[in-house]
Order: C-alpha cells, then structure tokens, then sequence
C-alpha cells in the first residue's frame, strides 16, 4: 500500500470515529451535566483529522514543487 493512500484511509477512519465522538457528545449534553472527558472526546480525533488533512492538502503543491 503506497503512503498517501494509507493517509487517505486512516483520514476516513478518523472522520469516522470524529462523527461518533460528537454524537456521544450530544447524547451526554441531552443527558445532564455531561463529564469533561466527554467534551474532550472528539479532540483527539480531530487533531488527527487536521495533521491527516493538512498533509493531503499540502500533496499537489510539493508535487509541483519537487517537478520543479
């Protein structure tokens, strides 16, 4: 498997896990007075989404940059 596509993945993998990391958190807001660590939840995916992002969307310009 070639390293851009593995990024590609485990960027679909973390939107994933984001989208239900912010559904708990819903659920646990409608619940009460919800835990921090349930309002923490979603960042740590969400960190990762922007380094997994950042670095697709950095790929064309250091292509062009590299080809000179």
């Amino acid at each position: 498997m070639n390293w851009n596509n593995l990024i590609r993945q485990i960027h679909r993998w973390l939107s994933i896990a984001f989208t239900v990391a912010v559904i708990a958190n819903i659920v646990a807001m409608t619940q009460g007075q919800p835990a921090v660590w349930v309002g923490l939840l979603a960042l740590l995916p969400l960190i990762l989404l922007l380094l997994t992002g950042l670095y697709m969307f950095a790929l064309p310009y250091a292509a062009k940059w590299r080809s000179g």
